[in-house]
């Protein structure tokens, strides 16, 4: 049976990514993390990720023209990775 994929949002630190990463395989077992979507480039939560072999992204509404460009580019990203929403 094929896992679902995960995409995780984070905006800091990634202490609560972190846990869902030490979790798979163990309590997390129905699902991957495949994708991190940062909202803050400079969130330690992209480095977690990175060391873990998981694929990241930054999306930063200011830079994308507001809410409606950020979720258009978000779902469009989450669908690149074969996440469904």
């Amino acid at each position: 049976m094929a896992k679902t994929k995960i995409a995780v949002l984070v905006s800091g630190g990634g202490t609560n990514l972190q846990a869902l990463i030490d979790a798979q395989g163990k309590t997390l077992v129905s699902g991957k993390i495949t994708l991190v979507v940062a909202n803050n480039a400079g969130a330690y939560a992209l480095e977690r990720a990175k060391k873990a072999g998981i694929a990241t992204e930054t999306l930063i509404k200011k830079e994308l023209g507001g809410q409606e460009a950020f979720e258009t580019r978000l779902m469009e990203i989450l669908d690149s990775h074969g996440i469904q929403a």
